[in-house]
């Protein structure tokens, strides 16, 4: 029942809304249906909530039964109670209806009303770039105005608000301390919180161990070289769960509104049976199927199972595509291609595996990495091949190890600990210890320890002995900077405590004069003057300093000590290396020692049918090192 009045103003009818008040439970349509009756946009309508009555009946079948809470009424409503069915709530708003005219003070202050998805919780949300400007009644203003949105979304307010002044507390303390305060990033505050519902569960089959079959690159493209033609499972591992169905919890919303969980559907009941190597868990809320050993995933005749050893003809793009499994799973692999024509494991394949037999070659840019390899045929020149223990037949590529077996290396590379080789024309080499048995030409050796050959057929070979094959250039700088900064650290210290020590030294008899007459005072029960009191305070606390200089002084000498007895033990070992050629020496060939400190490079090329057969570094009493010829 809106009141209005029409005026004419030359000669042209114009609306003009006379303030109305009104009781409604719905703000919202309350503002729409008289923004309607007046013929004017309900964005120039503006109310006052003048009072808001809140209603309840614990049995939605009884109509006569509603009854008013007063605040403490609301206060005492139980969780239990709320989440009952049959229990209602209502409010009723006395409104004050205008036409709004005049701008408000809030109106820089862009604020917005927003929930989840359930309505369980409320959040003001104020936008960047907002201006709160502070005056006497600021905070109630900016309350009311919250309330107000409230309301204009269908929201009980005085109900579910109870945090709301806590969680804005810090805010409106800011803005008044401020005076003006600048939003220089979006705000959000939770302003109300009721009871969130607790989902449905329908029931699911989780396949997870197809997870692991991905072949999807790092752009989203799909890479159909990686189509997971095994797929690995290690000890324990989740492979399959059944989702249990589950019907959720009842809820309330924030404008007081029950919320019924939905039943759950269920249609992905299992029909597939279970192998020996799979255990079944039954859960309250699901069915898990893990792996009781390791392996790989199969299914076969509407059998899971686990499996470990696979067979195969070869590994390409058009048979199996790449293989990945983990190198702790159980999985081992025989590829049976043998033809010399043909790769075993074709060009640009990946293969991840615990144990790899392989009886023909690898192709070109394959990468091979596993626990065990075996290789029957060639490693091509651009491939990489990594193992703990590598056996290769041909290699021509890159291998990496930590013991390796070639049969004959041409002009590959491989690093390990230990190699062992039958027979090298041309390539590199870096391990902790080489043996060849037959050397040929152009083949360069790295090694920290040991470089052994049975026979030397060949010339241009490069014998180096490098104690930092052990250690990486970057563990060696930093090691380096360590030790500058200890070395600083000391210089700082020793000059620092030397001034200490001898300011004490120079006050020392003051200081003995000063402990004899507070003995005298305390002697005779005659009260210490308080100046000679904070002056042995002050001798006091001068000495913890200069003991507290000294044991820093002792740590950092500590670790400086402890980081050159590591550098000086990296250095020593190069006095135990060795170069050991049971031929004699022919052709040429150049042996080098490189030192760390002083960092120089000591050579020396063997003469034509010398049998030098244990070679070695020796430094001379002069501190000159040479390459000597050696017992051991």
């Amino acid at each position: 029942m809106a009141l209005f009045t029409k005026e004419s103003d030359d000669q042209s009818a114009q609306t003009q809304l006379k303030p109305i008040i009104v009781r409604t439970s719905n703000v919202a349509k309350e503002l729409l249906q008289t923004a309607a009756n007046a013929h004017c946009p309900v964005q120039s309508l503006d109310f006052n909530l003048l009072d808001t009555q809140t209603f309840s009946r614990k049995d939605a079948k009884d109509h006569e039964g509603w009854v008013e809470l007063n605040e403490e009424g609301r206060k005492e409503i139980s969780e239990e109670l709320f989440l009952d069915p049959a229990f209602e709530l209502k409010q009723v708003h006395e409104i004050e209806i205008f036409q709004s005219t005049a701008g408000s003070p809030l109106d820089t202050i862009d604020m917005a009303i927003g929930g989840n998805p359930s309505l369980c919780k409320v959040y003001l949300t104020i936008k960047q770039g907002s201006v709160a400007h502070y005056y006497d009644t600021f905070r109630e203003d900016f309350l009311q105005l919250v309330r107000k949105k409230m309301l204009r979304a269908h929201l009980m307010v005085d109900l579910f608000d109870s945090m709301m002044a806590a969680n804005l507390k810090e805010l409106l303390a800011k803005i008044q301390v401020q005076g003006t305060y600048t939003f220089d990033k979006p705000e959000r505050y939770l302003i109300a919180q009721a009871y969130e519902p607790v989902p449905t569960i329908n029931d699911a089959l989780v396949l997870h161990y197809e997870a692991k079959r991905k072949n999807e690159d790092e752009h989203g493209r799909i890479d159909y070289s990686k189509r997971g033609y095994v797929i690995s499972a290690v000890e324990n591992e989740l492979l399959i769960e059944y989702v249990k169905p589950k019907i959720g919890e009842n809820g309330r919303n924030c404008r007081g509104e029950f919320m019924t969980p939905v039943e759950p559907t269920v249609k992905n009941e299992p029909t597939f049976t279970i192998g020996e190597h799979i255990a079944v868990i039954d859960t309250p809320t699901s069915v898990e199927y893990r792996a009781k050993t390791g392996g790989y995933v199969t299914f076969e005749g509407g059998m899971y199972n686990i499996k470990t050893e696979v067979e195969v003809t070869e590994i390409s793009f058009k048979t199996t595509g790449s293989i990945n499994t983990e190198l702790n799973a159980d999985v081992s692999i025989n590829v049976k291609e043998k033809d010399f024509m043909k790769d075993a494991i074709g060009q640009g394949m990946e293969v991840t595996v615990n144990v790899i037999h392989i009886d023909g070659s690898v192709g070109a840019n394959a990468k091979v990495t596993a626990n065990k390899a075996d290789v029957e045929g060639q490693v091509h020149q651009s491939a990489v091949i990594r193992a703990e223990e590598l056996r290769i037949n041909i290699h021509k590529g890159t291998a990496y190890g930590k013991k390796v077996h070639i049969t004959r290396l041409e002009h590959g590379t491989v690093e390990a600990d230990e190699v062992f080789i039958t027979q090298a024309i041309g390539g590199k080499i870096r391990a902790k210890e080489i043996t060849i048995e037959m050397l040929g030409s152009h083949v360069k050796m790295t090694a920290s320890r040991k470089i052994e050959v049975q026979k030397l057929s060949g010339g241009e070979n490069q014998f180096v002995i490098d104690p930092l094959i052990n250690e990486s250039v970057e563990n060696l700088a930093e090691r380096y900077e360590k030790m500058e900064q200890a070395k600083q650290s000391i210089r700082e210290i020793q000059k620092e405590l030397s001034g200490y020590e001898q300011t004490w030294q120079d006050n020392a008899s003051s200081m003995e004069e000063l402990k004899r007459k507070l003995a005298h005072y305390k002697s005779n029960g005659v009260q210490m003057p308080v100046a000679f009191v904070q002056k042995y305070q002050q001798f006091q606390h001068f000495k913890e300093k200069m003991e507290a200089l000294r044991d820093e002084l002792k740590t950092k000498e500590d670790q400086y000590d402890w980081l050159a007895q590591k550098h000086i033990a990296l250095q020593s070992e190069i006095f135990d290396a060795r170069i050991i050629n049971h031929d004699s020496w022919h052709n040429h060939n150049e042996i080098i020692f490189k030192l760390i400190n002083p960092q120089i490079d000591v050579s020396y090329v063997p003469h034509e049918n010398m049998d030098e057969e244990i070679l070695g570094l020796y430094q001379d009493a002069d501190g000159e090192f040479t390459i000597k010829v050696l017992q051991q």
